[in-house]
């Protein structure tokens, strides 16, 4: 029986009350239930699980996944047989479908990730309704002026991203248009590759009530609010994709004098978890499993960073996440959280806001936020990249090409991208290197796609 979200917002609430005993059985009881669809209706999982229990609600009995084991069996993993690499792959293709329905049932929506290897990834219906109820839950309680100033600019969310593509944040807001478009008319994607006095008038024209985007850029246009080009008065600012340090939520709190509702997620779990007041992040364990490991996938102890994290998606049955290998450290707290929320609280260690800065031909300086690179290197042919700031006005490409692809055809194309970013945010004189090497890991195992300099 499909679960509408009210049903979902009215079960999520009632878990909180019934406190971590109801939380965690909910989550024993939807593990199972997802590790039994998967079995039945994935070809990749059945021969995964072949030789474990019948009945499982223990995470430790199943084997560890991740991005590259899974696509590597798209065909497999996927539980909807009429479900193909090859028509997700020429559906993505095509920008004029950003947000419309693949094969007119799910939501398709890409990322880039740290690890420089795209995903696919194909959500289903319930999995956007328990984003969406576990969203109500986390947004409850606002205060009468943070109502008022929602209510006088209708409602109005901005968000700031890049463009053109299918990844989750903008196939996501597009999903409202084509869906109910009265409600798209209130959400806009706004560029993050256009200059910043581009992107602040455009900002001050819309008069967002909501203000959504990666945290680097958040602290660019807090910079901006503050010298006051930019002049909007959101009620909430909602960041994202990077790590929200205490210090930077007090300076988009103050610059913007809103409401700050972080959260830690990915396009695999886009409802991982919710922020809190106190700087954590609290995680949806009712509908999401989240294991911090060692290097050797054995359990970490609260209080201690872990190597990697697994998390486990209850939610998408089309596409079932399971012990899946994010690639970030995190830390559970090891007490209760002071803003007296039941659901496990963590910190991420691995999810930065590094800015890359360049000087301009005016001798002053700009940032530009790793994602904008991110966003325009998603690029057909490479397997895997890694930019690296060498100098203040060196840049170096390495690249990992994919098998058949074009490497001069693909490294023009990329070269191409990086000096049209650099042009539009007035760079300086930018040297762009192309590497002999292929991109290398960092102590932690862990691949990062963007290196900025290092700092003194």
């Amino acid at each position: 029986m499909k679960e509408s979200v009210r049903s979902l917002s009215l079960d999520a609430r009632r878990a909180m009350r019934e406190g971590p005993s109801g939380i965690a059985r909910r989550q024993r009881a939807r593990l199972a239930e997802m590790v039994a669809y998967a079995r039945a209706h994935s070809p990749y999982y059945r021969e995964l699980y072949r030789d474990l229990p019948e009945q499982v609600d223990d995470l430790g009995l199943l084997p560890v996944t991740d991005k590259k084991m899974l696509t590597a069996r798209f065909d497999d993993w996927v539980t909807d047989r009429q479900v193909t690499l090859e028509r997700v792959e020429a559906f993505v293709a095509d920008p004029s479908l950003v947000g419309h329905r693949f094969q007119g049932r799910y939501l398709v929506a890409t990322s880039t990730g740290t690890s420089g290897l795209r995903g696919l990834f194909v959500l289903d219906d319930r999995n956007l309704a328990v984003g969406t109820a576990v969203g109500l839950r986390a947004g409850g309680g606002m205060a009468a002026r943070d109502v008022i100033r929602t209510l006088s600019r209708a409602g109005r969310t901005a968000i700031v991203t890049a463009p053109g593509g299918h990844f989750a944040t903008v196939a996501g807001a597009a999903r409202f248009g084509v869906d109910r478009p009265w409600l798209g008319r209130m959400m806009r994607v706004f560029s993050i590759n256009q200059p910043m006095a581009e992107l602040v008038d455009e900002l001050n024209r819309f008069d967002p009530a909501s203000l959504a985007g990666f945290v680097g850029m958040l602290t660019l246009l807090a910079g901006e609010q503050e010298a006051g080009r930019l002049r909007i008065h959101p009620a909430v600012v909602i960041p994202g994709g990077e790590t929200l340090t205490p210090e930077v939520r007090e300076r988009i709190t103050t610059a913007f004098q809103a409401k700050v509702r972080a959260s830690y997620a990915s396009t695999e779990c886009g409802f991982l978890s919710s922020g809190c007041a106190h700087g954590w992040y609290h995680v949806n364990s009712d509908w999401a499993v989240l294991e911090p490991v060692d290097a050797d996938h054995r359990p970490v102890p609260p209080g201690q960073d872990s190597h990697t994290v697994l998390i486990s998606n209850l939610g998408n049955r089309v596409q079932p996440i399971l012990r899946y290998d994010l690639g970030d450290s995190v830390l559970v707290r090891p007490d209760p959280c002071p803003c007296g929320s039941p659901l496990p609280a963590i910190r991420v260690q691995g999810r930065v806001a590094d800015l890359l800065t360049f000087p301009t031909d005016r001798g002053e300086r700009v940032n530009i936020s790793p994602m904008a690179f991110g966003a325009v290197l998603n690029v057909p042919g490479i397997e895997q990249f890694q930019l690296v700031q060498t100098a203040p006005t060196t840049l170096r490409m390495r690249l990992l090409p994919a098998d058949g692809a074009d490497i001069d055809g693909v490294w023009q194309i990329v070269h191409d991208k990086i000096t049209h970013l650099l042009a539009e945010h007035k760079a300086g004189d930018i040297t762009l290197e192309r590497a002999d090497e292929p991109p290398q890991q960092s102590p932690g195992g862990k691949y990062r796609r963007i290196v900025p300099l290092a700092k003194p």
